[in-house]
């Protein structure tokens, strides 16, 4: 009997990609969902996709994450749902050189990948914890291993996001809730696409997209299990151990060529 139906995930980024990979995983597994994301559109239709499709209860909540009052909006609207399981997935990319960049959407980054997600997690994980059950997935990036040139905040920010995940898992051992930081790579969920949109560059469609259903599925087996940190693929593991294979200058360069190809 699956022990995890008829209780609730709370997803957010969960329009399109990662998010909506996940939802329908959940959905599969019987969880009711909550769903929390931008734009409006497409997670009205995604919530029609996984009703029609698995007829689980589907929440949806538009929200702007960026903004500092986000948590406590999601948190006051929704703490009476026993949430069992908080996916931080919500996310974005900008490219450019540092002197360059706006610096309001490099605040945003900040505020969706650090501020929010740390400030939902701090709300929602002490129920968790009361209750003796309860997972927690942060969706870091490979990016977090190194240094990023020309996507130098966002690198930086899933490194937060890669630490933070680690040293909670950790904490939370014997509690019966566990944390696990996903660390996908490039990943053909239109990210990439986007960080070109809002960097105002061009892109060039890299051969190596993982599958995001694939990519996802691993992700959602490893939080099922308490794995700490999971990296799907090969490709992405070593990538994800290269300032440990050449000297860090040289590993920073070759993700600077890296970007510098891509667009």
């Amino acid at each position: 009997m699956n022990s995890l139906k008829g209780k609730t995930a709370l997803v957010t980024g969960a329009a399109a990609g990662f998010g909506l990979e996940f939802a329908k995983l959940l959905a599969s597994d019987g969880l009711n969902l909550i769903l929390i994301d931008i734009d409006e559109t497409r997670l009205t239709g995604a919530r029609q996709f996984l009703i029609n499709t698995y007829s689980v209860s589907v929440t949806i909540m538009v929200c702007d994450l960026s903004l500092p009052q986000a948590a406590d909006e999601i948190y006051r609207k929704f703490k009476q749902n026993n949430i069992e399981i908080l996916i931080n997935n919500a996310g974005y990319g900008l490219c450019g050189h540092f002197t360059n960049t706006r610096w309001k959407m490099e605040q945003d980054m900040i505020n969706l990948h650090v501020f929010t997600l740390t400030k939902l997690t701090k709300m929602i994980l002490p129920d968790m914890v009361r209750r003796g059950s309860g997972m927690i997935m942060n969706v870091s990036s490979i990016a977090a291993f190194q240094p990023g040139p020309l996507m130098a905040v966002y690198y930086a920010s899933k490194a937060y996001i890669l630490y933070f995940s680690e040293a909670l898992a950790n904490e939370l051992k014997g509690t019966g809730v566990s944390v696990t930081v996903f660390c996908p790579g490039q990943t053909d969920t239109g990210f990439q696409k986007a960080v070109a949109l809002k960097s105002g560059t061009t892109l060039s469609r890299s051969p190596w997209l993982d599958d995001p259903a694939k990519a996802a599925t691993k992700g959602y087996i490893a939080m099922k299990t308490g794995k700490a940190v999971c990296i799907p693929g090969v490709k992405n593991k070593i990538l994800a151990q290269l300032h440990r294979m050449v000297p860090r200058k040289t590993a920073t360069s070759l993700v600077r060529l890296l970007q510098e190809n891509i667009r």
